[in-house]
């Protein structure tokens, strides 16, 4: 358009003339128009004389720069052929000098080559003569300092009696040297001579012929200038200024306006009438024929295009209508560029852009609302959560009302059935609080033949109806199961048809019913209705509800997947851990334990009843979440138990423990399947043995954090237990700490995740923990633990916790009985006697039969083989316990004595009237046990056997 208006600047007399006449070559004027503009259009780029001049003085300086250029080139390789001739000159040379060999076999041949060499490098004009021997160590160097270090250059040819010329970039510059062998008289190579020469620069060699190529350049480009200017004047008077081709260019530019352009033009003059209209102009404003001379006012135009174009204000791409279409108007004033007064319009027809632009618009909302439906929905691992935030992204940009159906196997994370289609369960209601016709979220919904919703789950494919008289809910005539409760408490499905039949009345007008599928299965469904004024939808909504679904769709089964797996997770884990309090009266337990948010973890707890009146409280961390975690700390919690049925040390079971890790973490790293116990299985412990007789509590922790203690006056404070390294790393031996503990005592024994969350670090999360057991001295451990978690708890729990609280308990002395006895057979009498009386005080004589038969030979035995100190001591509690103590360490066993052995059943009557036995080490020696019931008659009696035969097994000495 620029050109048009460029052209009817020059010619506003004829704009419309295409072969009008030329101007009068002979008209004065136009020939001193023509001269008088010669010299400013001489060298213009716009000229053809320009042009010319410019193509010219581009040759000229390419052929100048190309000569050049061959210049350099030509003096860089002769520089380097003869650096390398004069490199091998120099170098051969002096390797075939008289007395070389002498020289290279003397004992310096330093001396002797170095002033040699610098005499052959100033008369020979290379840049260095470098002598080596056949190792590569310099004798001769410009460079004292560079002698006796080793050559920098392949000298390998040379080795082999080749003469080698290689190209070196130095920092000071390119080098050419050549390697030459020294032969000695037998013919081997007994040293190597090196020269090197620096190639000259070509400017030296260049700078004589620059003048020469320089000049002659310039003389041609001096010539050319003239030889256009001639040329030039020459067409400019010939033509006035003017030639036939850019004549020519002028009127085809003005064809191309007038019919080839798509876009309109209106030019008018300064008294309001058209001077100029195209054939796009005609066409978009329906013009007559004969339109060009009249009013504007005259041509039937649109009001506000007539005001428009009939104004003299400027406009820029105003949209104004003309007829059924919407057109893009430019508007501007011709003066002064013209020379008169008038305007030029310019018309384009948007009406087919407004209507991409509208579609354009509809993509880019449909795209921004799947953009949303990703971003937002799966949000959480949670299969309600998910179905909400679906029907929460549809409305209202998609639907006024969206409602999401999922069979109740996939609310519960069970693989969904075709069987189960028929029934689901409202599982999100959005936009529909104002729709009683619709089932409320919760409510049981059955999937009728024939129905929207029944065809989508048949095809998998979206659904849509007008008027909804047929969705999900009983079909007409059948009120369902009714509203009586159903398996899960709630109501039934709706029983009332007539208030699906009535949706209508509710402005409900078109639905679109699509099936959530993920991975092939069918999941539930999902329906989206319009209501009121809303249009109905159409075929492009149908696959834009089936993204939505099917981006739903895969969140839901991760969550369901998930659901399926943190419920195996946590069922294994419940499994694994401690049902209730066992039977003791050491303490009085309370425990709490809380998965994470993200899952179920390995952490444990136990309370382990042991002889003597002891209990073993165990608390332990397993690194990691999920069902590995869950199944390692199984496998931990089973050790424990197996290894306290020892009665080891708190140190040495968790040395036992540390190894059991160590060797789980073996297998897993030898799994063949990639991902499946990839990580190293590490695990923390604290384990703790408390006594009910003395109240002594002895603890070892691997890696785990410390416990805290409450004492009956209140008083909270963390024991000083030795920490060692985490299960699993093998690390140094495990170290113990005895407390005493006072009866009353609150002992409190956790896991990380109690203390340590990412808004507090683990000193933070001790001072809380401190702060809430400040005020529980009165109160039970199962208060106690709701008291801290009500505390402690933080809102998303990252990692499981574990709470254990003992309150401690000490056995009144008169339930413990304790004698010393010597190491006499004598003596076994009279400690039975005793026992016997003692268990009259406590009124048990019934057990004391079968007791006096276990205490004779536990104690025969240690009278035996046992050690000094012997001691005997009972224990009323839950149990009665009979111990006796040496300072041996030979532990007995129970073994089947043959028909012919006098001896070796003692110990098998022990067991088997014994409730249980076994051998308990002490830094002092060892301590055989038995328990016993406090009534014989419930674990079976001795009725088959007199008192005067059994003990005559195991005394002579015996009454």
């Amino acid at each position: 358009m620029k050109a048009l208006f460029r052209r009817i600047r020059h010619a506003p007399h004829a704009p419309h003339a295409p072969h009008g006449p030329k101007a009068d070559e002979g008209e004065p004027g136009a020939g001193r128009r023509a001269s008088g503009s010669i010299p400013r259009a001489l060298l213009s780029p716009r000229s053809a004389a320009g042009q010319v001049f410019l193509l010219q003085v581009g040759i000229v300086v390419l052929l100048v720069v190309a000569a050049v250029t061959a210049l350099i080139l030509q003096a860089h390789r002769d520089s380097t052929r003869e650096a390398r001739r004069q490199s091998v000159t120099a170098a051969e040379a002096f390797a075939n000098a008289p007395g070389m060999e002498q020289a290279l076999k003397s004992p310096d041949p330093t001396a002797v080559l170095q002033p040699r060499a610098e005499e052959v490098r100033k008369r020979g004009g290379v840049d260095f003569v470098t002598v080596t021997d056949t190792r590569g160590i310099r004798y001769t160097n410009p460079i004292p300092e560079r002698i006796g270090k080793k050559f920098i250059g392949n000298i390998e040819p040379a080795l082999h009696g080749h003469v080698l010329v290689e190209t070196l970039d130095t920092p000071s510059g390119r080098v050419v040297q050549a390697v030459v062998p020294v032969t000695g008289s037998d013919g081997s190579v007994i040293g190597v001579v090196s020269s090197g020469l620096k190639v000259r620069s070509v400017a030296s060699m260049a700078a004589n012929q620059l003048p020469i190529i320089l000049g002659t350049g310039a003389v041609a480009l001096v010539v050319s200038t003239a030889g256009t200017a001639l040329v030039a004047r020459r067409l400019r008077r010939q033509t006035h200024g003017l030639g036939p081709v850019e004549m020519a260019r002028m009127y085809d530019h003005h064809d191309a306006v007038l019919h080839a352009v798509r876009e309109g033009v209106l030019i008018t003059g300064p008294d309001g009438r058209l001077v100029l209209a195209n054939d796009e102009a005609r066409r978009l404003l329906d013009l007559p024929a004969d339109v060009e001379g009249r009013p504007i006012g005259s041509l039937g135009l649109d009001e506000g295009v007539e005001r428009m174009l009939a104004s003299d204000e400027p406009v820029t791409d105003e949209v104004r209508p003309a007829g059924d279409r919407l057109l893009a108007v430019n508007k501007r004033i011709t003066a002064p560029h013209s020379g008169q007064p008038g305007s030029v319009a310019t018309l384009r027809d948007t009406t087919e852009l407004a209507a991409v632009s509208g579609r354009a618009e509809v993509a880019r909302a449909r795209l921004t609302l799947l953009y949303d439906a990703g971003v937002r929905i799966g949000t959480t691992l949670d299969v309600t959560r998910t179905a909400e935030e679906l029907a929460e992204v549809a409305v209202p940009r998609f639907a006024d009302v969206a409602a999401v159906d999922l069979l109740e196997a996939v609310q519960k994370g069970q693989e969904p059935t075709v069987e189960a289609w028929g029934r689901m369960r409202r599982t999100a209601l959005c936009g529909g609080a104002e729709t009683p016709a619709l089932p409320p979220a919760g409510k049981l919904v059955t999937v009728a033949p024939g129905t929207a919703a029944d065809r989508a789950l048949e095809s998998g494919r979206a659904v849509a109806e007008t008027v909804p008289h047929d969705i999900v809910g009983p079909p007409p005539g059948d009120p369902g199961p009714g509203p009586g409760p159903g398996p899960d408490g709630d109501r039934g499905p709706d029983p009332d048809p007539d208030r699906v039949r009535a949706m209508p009345e509710h402005g409900l007008r078109s639905l679109v019913t699509v099936p959530l599928r993920a991975r092939g299965a069918t999941l539930g469904m999902v329906h989206f209705w319009r209501a009121g004024d809303a249009p109905a939808f159409e075929e492009d909504d149908l696959s834009l509800a089936e993204e939505l679904a099917a981006r739903a769709a895969v969140a839901v089964d991760n969550a369901r997947r998930f659901t399926r797996e943190h419920a195996m997770a946590v069922t294994l884990q419940r499994s694994l851990l401690p049902r209730g309090v066992p039977e003791q009266n050491a303490l009085e337990a309370a425990w709490r334990y809380l998965p994470a948010e993200a899952g179920v973890g390995g952490d444990w707890f136990d309370v382990i009843p042991l002889p003597g009146s002891r209990v073993a409280l165990v608390v332990g961390d397993v690194v990691g979440h999920g069902l590995h975690a869950a199944a390692t700390m199984g496998r931990l919690r089973t050790a424990v138990h197996n290894l306290s049925a020892l009665d080891l040390p708190p140190d040495e079971l968790l040395a036992y423990l540390d190894d059991l890790v160590i060797r789980i973490d073996a297998d897993e790293r030898t799994d063949d399947e990639p991902g499946e116990g990839a990580g190293v299985t590490g695990a923390t412990c604290l384990y703790a043995v408390y006594d009910a007789v003395t109240g002594a509590c002895t603890m070892a922790r691997a890696g785990h954090p410390a416990p805290v203690v409450v004492l009956p006056d209140g008083t909270v404070d963390s024991p000083r237990v030795p920490v060692s390294p985490p299960l699993g790393l093998n690390g140094v031996p495990f170290e113990t700490a005895e407390l005493r503990l006072a009866e009353g005592s609150k002992l409190v024994l956790y896991t990380d995740g109690l203390i340590e969350d990412r808004n507090r670090d683990i000193d933070t999360g001790l001072a809380l923990l401190h702060g809430a057991l400040r005020d529980v001295a009165d109160r039970t451990p199962e208060e106690t633990c709701q008291t801290v978690l009500d505390t402690m708890l933080p809102e998303h729990p990252l990692d499981d916790i574990a709470l254990l609280v003992a309150g401690t308990r000490l056995l009144d002395p008169s339930q413990v009985a304790r004698w010393d006895v010597p190491s006499d057979p004598r003596a076994v009498a009279g400690v039975r006697r005793e026992c016997a009386r003692r268990l009259r005080e406590w009124g048990l004589e019934e057990a004391a039969f079968t007791l006096e038969l276990i205490l004779s030979e536990l104690l025969t035995n240690a009278i035996r083989y046992g050690t000094e100190p012997i001691g005997v001591r009972l224990l009323h509690d839950t149990t009665l316990t009979c111990e006796v103590s040496d300072a041996g360490s030979t532990s007995p066993r129970v073994r089947r004595a043959a028909s012919t052995d006098e001896g070796g059943r003692g110990l098998f009557l022990v067991a088997h009237y014994a409730q249980r036995w076994g051998t308990r080490y002490t830094p002092d020696g060892k301590v055989i046990w038995a328990e016993l019931t406090p009534y014989p008659d419930a674990a079976g009696g001795t009725a088959d056997l007199t008192a005067d035969d059994l003990l005559a097994q195991f005394d002579d000495d015996a009454p």
